[in-house]
């Protein structure tokens, strides 16, 4: 991004070939091979789009010349992405997103750092068999872990519950730890992208659930409220989905901690457990999105889908 000669408002930008001729010198015996894969801002980026990068992506890693792939990501839909090619990529060879808070024409602008950096991980040997990566601010985060926390700092991408799990320090790549679970990839031949979320809130109803019924959604993932419940009024057009087996996903609107069937009330997550959701743990509720429109690419049955959460 560079800003507008007269709005003086970010704008797109085709620059990659300047950006890697400023790096160059920073980057001892690693050799470069870019390509343009596409020129939309983020929030343009569709499930689709992640697919094609994904099948691209794993074309590359298939050459034996290449060792690794980093990926420059506007940062509104990067985490998505990264998840996307992190279920989908069965690779050791690394693979790194990373994007810029600032944009080229700013002072301060971070994109040439944050791309050294980028850079450096995905050529290091510890970097292999970590999963798809996400290298911001000097800080390495696990796609699985990561999110943008803040809409302007340039520390925005944290793994609120776990931490990063390594930092770059100048040349240096310095892993702390592993991520905290274990990698299930999802390689479908297609995606099924109709999958919606609905964020639960205080006096909710069904009203969003049927009317996106009856425009033929095929999953949903609930942002619920604390460990895992609804308001009682949202649990009728759960039952409906859950009658025309849609599949129906409980997230967490709090950013930590993992959704459980701790509570029995009506709209509670036990009630809902008994009415058949599927509980996704600690994932986020557009991560959640991004994993069940890989799985629905494999299976519809509600008790096959079950197994991948």
């Amino acid at each position: 991004m560079t800003k507008h000669k007269e709005t003086s408002k970010a704008i797109i930008s085709d620059n990659h070939s300047e950006l890697l001729q400023n790096i160059a010198s920073e980057l001892k015996n690693i050799d470069l091979l870019s390509h343009q894969f596409s020129l939309k801002p983020s929030p343009s980026i569709t499930p689709n789009d992640m697919f094609e990068l994904a099948k691209l992506t794993k074309s590359y890693l298939l050459d034996p010349k290449i060792d690794g792939v980093v990926i420059t990501h506007g940062t509104d839909t990067l985490e998505e992405s990264a998840y996307f090619l992190d279920l989908y990529l069965e690779t050791v060879k690394p693979v790194v997103f990373t994007g810029s808070m600032r944009n080229y024409s700013e002072l301060g602008f971070d994109g040439l750092s944050n791309l050294v950096s980028s850079i450096l991980v995905a050529a290091h040997p510890e970097s292999k068999d970590m999963g798809v990566l996400v290298v911001m601010n000097d800080e390495i985060n696990a796609a699985s872990e990561v999110t943008k926390t803040h809409t302007l700092s340039l520390d925005t991408f944290k793994s609120l519950e776990f931490g990063p799990i390594g930092i770059v320090e100048q040349d240096n790549v310095l892993y702390y730890r592993q991520t905290h679970y274990l990698r299930q990839h999802i390689t479908p031949d297609h995606i099924e992208p109709r999958v919606e979320i609905i964020k639960a809130y205080s006096g909710a109803s069904s009203v969003i659930l049927n009317l996106l019924i009856e425009h033929d959604v095929k999953g949903f993932v609930i942002e619920a409220l604390g460990r895992g419940n609804v308001p009682p009024m949202m649990v009728e057009g759960i039952k409906r989905a859950i009658s025309l087996n849609i599949p129906v996903l409980i997230t967490s609107r709090c950013p930590k901690g993992r959704v459980l069937d701790s509570y029995g009330y009506e709209g509670g997550g036990h009630h809902l457990n008994q009415l058949g959701v599927i509980f996704t743990e600690n994932l986020s509720s557009h991560k959640a999105r991004i994993r069940l429109m890989l799985t629905l690419g494999v299976t519809s049955n509600v008790d096959n889908i079950r197994h991948y959460f």
